[in-house]
């Protein structure tokens, strides 16, 4: 997949600041904030940088975390995983694969069948309904 490249200053123009702080700073949103937290809506939860597709609603199980969780991408090749030593421990960051955008941490605690936990912003997200 080829990446897509901005600049700071267009991506700041693309998202909203809470946007940008999420997917371009590597911050996170409040547990319990999100606007997909509790979504049942079938659909495809794509990239708001890049509108990838990252995430089917059939993937998506309720952690009780306060984020969106998720025990698999809709595809090997949309997400990538980085280790993420900030905090003061290992974690394992998940980014998109087309544009590096921010989405959250994947977890060794999820469900069937892959014991995944993928935990991830709302606000990275964009919920494009099956029709």
């Amino acid at each position: 997949m080829e990446k897509l490249k901005k600049t700071n200053i267009e991506w700041k123009k693309l998202l909203s600041p809470d946007q940008y702080h999420v997917a371009r700073e590597h911050g996170t949103e409040r547990p319990f904030s999100g606007k997909y937290n509790e979504e049942k809506a079938v659909g495809v939860y794509n990239c708001c940088c890049c509108d990838s597709p990252l995430f089917h609603s059939s993937q998506k199980f309720n952690s009780g975390t306060g984020w969106p969780s998720y025990w698999a991408p809709i595809d090997e090749s949309s997400v990538e995983t980085i280790t993420d030593n900030s905090l003061g421990m290992a974690r394992t960051e998940v980014v998109c694969s087309k544009c590096d955008a921010h989405l959250g941490h994947v977890f060794l605690d999820g469900p069937e069948p892959t014991g995944l936990r993928y935990c991830i912003n709302s606000i990275v997200l964009k919920l494009t309904p099956d029709k």
